[in-house]
């Protein structure tokens, strides 16, 4: 009895090379170190690097609250103030600390916490 034939068997193999990866170059060959970026170690923080974690954690308790309506869809200080104009009276110290980082994406639009 014959084994039936697949299509595959029509191709030649080939093998994959990985991403980002030169065909014929070998390892360790070619590899450009990167100047110009400082390291940053886990618990060092780089100058300027934006609200300490109290003012993230706030923000995030802020976002967890559903008592101040849904936030999908819209900045937290939109959020804020509808849930003022609705009588839900959010914290002070929120509408403070965003109108504070106004230009910092991160705390205009969503919570980031040890990078993530």
């Amino acid at each position: 009895m014959e084994k039936p034939r697949l299509i595959t068997d029509s191709f030649p193999l080939r093998r994959r090379r990985r991403p980002g990866r030169v065909p014929g170059k070998e390892k360790g060959k070619g590899k450009v170190k990167g100047r110009g970026c400082p390291r940053v170690t886990a618990g060092e923080e780089p100058p300027g690097a934006g609200p300490d974690r109290s003012v993230l954690e706030m923000l995030r308790s802020f976002d967890l609250a559903w008592e101040y309506g849904p936030c999908t869809g819209i900045t937290r200080l939109q959020r804020w103030e509808r849930a003022q104009a609705l009588g839900l009276s959010p914290p002070d110290t929120v509408r403070d600390a965003l109108l504070e980082h106004q230009d910092d994406p991160n705390i205009i639009y969503k919570w980031v916490l040890n990078g993530m």
